[in-house]
């Protein structure tokens, strides 16, 4: 909960107690309840212009209303004559309504991110950018060309005033898009709007180093390029440009400029279908165009950005890439495709890809990063799980088969693979800090398992991007939160 929404609460839940348990009797109820009035009116004005308000706030809004309530309703002959009766009815009152006002604003926050802990600031700026070399061919109209929203992240001196990044554009658009997509409640989303970011929106670039190591961020299959906030805000503030790929028709949903909205598209595959190599494969090639194609404009920008916030400013000799799920897989191929991506790190991603990790591995640095659900594979999923995905134990075994296949390279050469304890897929993204409820049935720490995946990111490619001394060699083995490998 928000500062100002606490304070408001436990004024108000004090005031519901003093009031309705001292009695009209008293000498000072009428000053008491005219003061908690106004008092409690003042802070809901003030949570209201600075915070917002919104609906888990409902019962704690109600009770600024309990003083004039009870100073214009006549006392109950009742209550009097049976004082430890209405004792136990008050109390019993105040109990649950102080927990059903507390409960709702905690199981539906208004999530935050943790402070970045390096010394830059964050400044954001976005991009809508065509590429005009490729036909879009999940368009309804002809001749269109495949066109990306992308997100640029980028290290600001730490004072930096301006207006704050929202954490997406049209909240509403993207709650929508979770219940359609993602099957979620809408209802988990509703405070999408109100939270904030530490990006500041087309701030300065920090002149505090000459030019800035860049990573490319690939989200997952219909995910969006801010699911990672929590780390791409972390490697900002360590002196990294971060650029964040919305990949059209695939991603949870696209929102450009000029208001046009495009949905996911899942070309008619569902649950097993949708996870056949065959499609699979093919549809990451279209992803991996989309990350060249984002790496060439970022080049542009660095030999003549026009607003001449990164012209010179960013180092092309140090470039890396992580990515989500389909966007680690994404990460993979541009490892063996691009000369120019020199790092990567592909976190749960099942390694989808036209080219497979040859005998002697990828090459060049990597990482993988697996939650131990996802590697467990067929073995803790139930019967009725699999039914669900439209297929049957056998051919999930078998399809499993073939994963584990594609993973056997990963840490050949030197590389590494880290597998994260008690973590679902999500536990990558930003997804389980909406609501604690996410954490408790899925059973997973989310701050805990964001902590390490930044301290491990942060470690990687201050290594292979800045040459800084890599500690994660230290930590080969088993560990109570995670076991690392290296090949």
């Amino acid at each position: 909960m928000r500062t100002v929404e606490w304070i408001y609460l436990i004024f108000n839940l004090l005031m519901f107690v003093g009031i309705i348990g001292v009695g009209r009797k008293n000498h000072y109820f009428r000053k008491m309840a005219w003061g908690g009035f106004a008092i409690s009116g003042v802070l809901l004005i003030i949570h209201g212009v600075v915070e917002g308000l919104r609906w888990p706030m409902i019962p704690a809004y109600l009770l600024t209303l309990v003083p004039l309530v009870v100073l214009f309703t006549k006392a109950s002959t009742v209550a009097g004559k049976f004082g430890r009766v209405r004792i136990i009815a008050v109390s019993l009152l105040v109990l649950v309504y102080a927990v059903v006002s507390i409960g709702l604003p905690l199981l539906f926050p208004v999530f935050s991110f943790a402070k970045p802990a390096g010394p830059y600031g964050i400044g954001t700026v976005s991009y809508d950018w065509t590429d005009n070399s490729r036909e879009e061919l999940l368009t309804s109209t002809t001749g269109d060309q495949r066109e990306l929203m992308v997100q640029i992240w980028y290290p600001t001196n730490p004072e930096a005033e301006g207006a704050t990044a929202p954490y997406v554009n049209k909240p509403e658009i993207y709650g929508t898009a979770f219940n359609e997509v993602l099957k979620l409640p809408k209802l988990l989303f509703s405070s999408l709007s109100q939270v904030k970011t530490h990006a500041i929106q087309e701030a300065q670039l920090s002149d505090a180093e000459a030019n800035y190591p860049v990573v490319l961020f690939s989200h997952g299959l219909h995910g969006y390029e801010n699911q990672n906030t929590f780390q791409v805000e972390q490697l900002v503030s360590q002196g990294y440009i971060v650029v964040g790929i919305n990949h059209t028709y695939s991603s949870l949903v696209s929102v450009f400029p000029d208001g046009r909205v495009v949905q996911f598209e899942s070309e008619g595959k569902e649950g097993f279908e949708q996870l056949q190599f065959s499609y699979m494969d093919k549809l990451n090639d279209s992803w991996v165009k989309d990350a060249q194609f984002v790496l060439d404009e970022v080049e542009k920008l660095a030999a003549g950005d026009p607003s001449g916030r990164f012209t010179g400013h960013i180092d092309l000799d140090n470039i890396g890439m992580f990515g989500h799920s389909f966007g680690g897989a994404t990460t993979v191929q541009m490892l063996m495709d691009d000369p120019r991506v020199k790092a990567g790190m592909n976190m749960d991603g099942v390694l989808f890809g036209e080219k497979r990790i040859p005998a002697e591995g990828v090459g060049k640095p990597f990482l993988m990063m697996s939650a131990d659900s996802t590697v467990a594979g067929t073995s803790v999923m139930s019967d009725e799980e699999i039914a669900a995905m439209g297929t049957t134990r056998p051919e999930a075994e078998k399809y499993y088969e073939e994963v584990y296949a594609r993973y056997e390279p990963v840490t050949t050469g030197g590389n590494y693979w880290m597998e994260l304890t008690n973590t679902k897929h999500l536990s990558f993204s930003d997804l389980y800090l909406i609501s604690p409820l996410l954490e408790w049935t899925q059973g997973v720490d989310a701050r805990g398992t964001q902590q390490l995946v930044n301290d491990t990111t942060i470690d990687f490619f201050n290594h292979y991007l800045k040459g800084q001394p890599l500690h994660m060699d230290k930590e080969v083995g088993e560990h109570e939160s995670y076991s690392l490998k290296k090949g």
